[in-house]
């Protein structure tokens, strides 16, 4: 029940949204990023499709079981998506022809961007870019809105449509909980062959470009992601060209929130009152069961009067 109090404080955060402008509420601020923080560097010439990574990643999020085997290669003969029903999980191997006629394999999955659109999109801050590099999510803010799904530029995260009471957003978290108890990201740990390697976004661009330095002849002379959409948090290198293996083309290399800062600045208040509103009634409707009843407690104990003037 959505008693008086709850209603001054949900007032308040719609009040406070307007006070301080869609242009700070949105996050459209220029963000550079903490100087150490930490990716991912995928070698496509070195994957050889194992799908370990998948395995890894759903075990160590406590995903449900995929319904198709991670030994099953037939699942390479279409270009999947993480995050949807049928596959349960946040990453997906896809396999591409190389242009000697040999598979190439690309791992999909978030892209912790340096200054991320989907972080810029949400209006109650429940996806936020960790001082660590992965954009991280917060389930007791989100309200389900999915601005983010449409704000990514790399058509990243997905919205688990079974419960629209329970909204949750579905996408790779770099498993930053691994990384604050100082362990490696799962995908990058079960890798046989090192395709993914984790560590300072700068080492990986250095490790990246000796790479291609050093055999000219096996890479093409781009780190993608090093500058794309103002830079992303996973870097790829690669024989075939990134067009072919399903990257977004002509993404241009400034970042989502800039090119977005000035239009957000004149956004009609109402794109962000609203969500706000409908956030702090679902905050207010789930609440938890011993909550109302402190506050009835704490109330018999009052002076009548101090309830009437409350």
């Amino acid at each position: 029940m959505i008693n008086r109090r709850n209603l001054l404080k949900i007032g308040g955060t719609v009040v406070a949204a307007s006070i301080l402008g869609s242009e700070s509420v949105l996050g459209a601020q220029d963000f550079e990023g903490n100087p150490d923080r930490l990716g991912m560097l995928t070698d496509t010439t070195r994957c050889i499709g194992c799908r370990r990574c998948e395995a890894a990643c759903n075990k160590a999020n406590n995903l449900p079981t995929a319904k198709t085997s991670f030994e099953d290669t037939s699942v390479f003969e279409e270009k999947r998506k993480p995050y949807v029903a049928d596959v349960q999980s946040y990453t997906v191997v896809n396999r591409f022809e190389g242009e000697d006629g040999k598979p190439v394999y690309r791992k999909v999955q978030c892209m912790h961007c340096d200054e991320p659109a989907c972080v810029t999109a949400c209006p109650v801050a429940a996806l936020t870019k960790s001082k660590e590099g992965p954009v991280v999510w917060n389930e007791k803010l989100c309200i389900g809105c999915r601005y983010c799904i449409t704000a990514c530029p790399f058509y990243v995260p997905a919205f688990e449509y079974s419960s629209a009471f329970e909204p949750k957003i579905q996408k790779c978290f770099m498993c930053s909980q691994r990384i604050k108890d100082g362990l490696i990201p799962a995908c990058a740990e079960a890798c046989p062959v090192e395709a993914i390697q984790f560590g300072k976004r700068n080492d990986l661009i250095k490790m990246a470009k000796q790479r291609i330095w050093g055999e000219p002849d096996k890479y093409i002379d781009h780190v993608y992601g090093e500058t794309e959409a103002g830079g992303t948090g996973w870097l790829y290198v690669s024989k075939l060209p990134f067009e072919k293996m399903g990257f977004p083309e002509n993404i241009g290399t400034t970042s989502f929130p800039k090119l977005t800062k000035d239009f957000l600045g004149m956004v009609n208040l109402t794109l962000v009152t609203w969500p706000a509103l409908l956030g702090g009634f679902y905050m207010a409707t789930h609440k938890k069961p011993h909550e109302g009843h402190e506050n009835e407690n704490e109330n018999e104990k009052k002076p009548e009067e101090d309830i009437k003037h409350e």
